[in-house]
């Protein structure tokens, strides 16, 4: 089939009934018609017809190897340095669609699965069946053009037991039961299956750290199964917009839900890795996932920082602001923002090399310290748009009001500098909903989270990084310096 336009990845959502509870109901009919999914839904829809517009179809789909016809981008097994600008610019195309907000579009697991199926001799470690399963997987959601996401933690109940924390004698995490002829079986729970209710897939990872120990085998699987399987559910948190019309989370709030497994059967096919939990522990690293997976991320992230660079400077010019010294110190700041990341990408694909599968794969340093930074940083640009609206975020009117009873108020009262008053407040609607509404802070909450804690992502970026170069550098100007006194 495939690359997909958004008419059918809507048509194959609707036809699907995964199980979805939100706002205290079941969802009864199909999730394409839901508000509180239907916006997110549909704005997925509108990176599939991208993958088809004239002036982007080469940038985002290619020809499959297997068929010939155009795939997506972020399918590529990249072989060179071109490769791998060309992945980036699929990246792009799709994260400039929604100002870098939405975090979980197909090209981020896309990347994952590409590596992963490359690495076939780690996979046949464990079983020589996981490495075809992986190969196989990966050509059926790159052919047939599949919206995959993932979940990856056990439920936040006691973080100082491990993944086998117990609640009435019932492990919670979801954990393999048995398994026959057939595959396994699966129950428990997992956090956090961000779009579940609208992906086509449900990719259950390793991510939490396991001990080598016959208590922690359960836990230790890597697998696959469609959104809608039996024994599936969903329990979502609540929409952001329901219908509000806010420029942002009218479209792009991706709902976020734990994934429950109430006797889920996931058939050996669908098996990637079972037991060992030593190779879990490195599924990412040692199969390169991870790198091309942040290469994606720091393309996505590099477009949303450019975005409030841009909305920063509208801001400025829209109510006269720019001529204030510490208004230009802050613009100044976020221009270096963008340029850093601009920095560490190209630095990741100029020192790319084939890892030991054959990939092309960017350089990890310039990858692992901007996903170390960009956390931290992201908190600091929505602070700057509160900072430059001030008051003016207060009281913006809506969208109806511009055209509604009030409208002359809002041509004469709204106005700004540089706008008329309709179009100050659409601008100063999207400042509001990047930087104040529940939009905005699960946006920030995301961002600081997305790899993980940041404070263990910090000790694991110190435990990997050899320092004995610098010290030994600055040990020999000492002694230099010694001898000279």
């Amino acid at each position: 089939m495939g690359a997909r336009t958004g008419q059918e990845y809507l048509a194959r959502l609707g036809q699907t009934r995964p199980t979805v509870d939100i706002n205290g109901e079941r969802v009864a009919g199909p999730v394409t018609d839901h508000p509180a999914l239907a916006g997110v839904a549909r704005s997925y829809a509108e990176l599939y017809d991208l993958q088809h517009d004239n002036e982007l179809r080469d940038v985002l789909t290619y020809a499959s190897p297997l068929t010939g016809d155009r795939v997506g981008m972020s399918f590529l097994v990249p072989e060179s340095a071109r490769d791998l600008e060309r992945r980036r610019a699929g990246f792009r195309a799709w994260a400039d669609h929604s100002l870098g907000t939405l975090g979980r579009t197909g090209d981020y697991l896309n990347s994952s699965l590409m590596a992963l199926s490359q690495a076939g001799d780690w996979f046949a470690q464990a079983d020589p069946r996981f490495a075809d399963n992986i190969r196989a997987y990966y050509e059926k959601v790159r052919e047939e053009d599949l919206l995959t996401t993932h979940t990856l933690i056990p439920p936040q109940a006691n973080r100082t037991v491990g993944p086998g924390q117990q609640i009435d004698g019932r492990a919670l995490g979801a954990h393999v039961v048995t398994q026959d002829d057939n595959g396994i079986v699966v129950r428990g729970a997992r956090m956090l299956a961000t779009i579940g209710p609208i992906a086509d897939e449900l990719l259950v990872f390793p991510s939490t750290v396991l001990k080598a120990t016959p208590d922690h085998a359960p836990f230790s699987f890597a697998f696959a199964i469609n959104c809608d399987a039996p024994g599936l559910r969903f329990v979502c948190r609540e929409n952001l917009d329901y219908g509000r019309g806010h420029p942002l989370g009218s479209r792009f709030d991706e709902i976020d839900a734990i994934v429950i497994f109430d006797d889920v059967r996931v058939p050996w096919e669908r098996v990637f890795m079972l037991g060992h939990p030593e190779l879990c522990n490195t599924f990412y690293v040692d199969t390169s996932a991870v790198v091309h997976m942040t290469h994606q991320v720091t393309a996505r992230t590099t477009a949303k920082a450019e975005a409030f660079l841009g909305l920063l400077s509208l801001m400025a010019d829209a109510i006269g602001i720019e001529q204030f010294t510490h208004i230009q110190e802050d613009l100044a700041e976020v221009i270096a923002v963008v340029g850093t990341l601009h920095a560490l990408v190209r630095a990741a694909e100029a020192d790319a090399a084939p890892n030991s599968f054959g990939v092309f794969t960017p350089a990890w340093e310039p990858l692992n310290t901007a996903r170390n930074w960009f956390p931290r940083v992201s908190q600091r640009l929505p602070e700057i748009v509160r900072k430059f609206g001030a008051s003016g975020l207060m009281a913006v009117p809506t969208e109806a009001d511009v055209a509604g009873s009030a409208r002359a108020d809002v041509e004469r009262y709204l106005q700004a500098a540089t706008l008329a008053g309709p179009e100050r407040v659409r601008l100063f609607r999207l400042a509001w909903d990047l930087s104040v509404s529940g939009f905005a802070g699960r946006q920030n909450l995301y961002e600081y989270y997305f790899f993980g804690d940041p404070v263990r992502m910090a000790g694991a970026l110190l435990a990997a990084t050899d320092r004995e170069p610098y010290k030994a550098r600055v040990t020999a100007f000492l002694e230099r310096a010694v001898g000279l006194t």
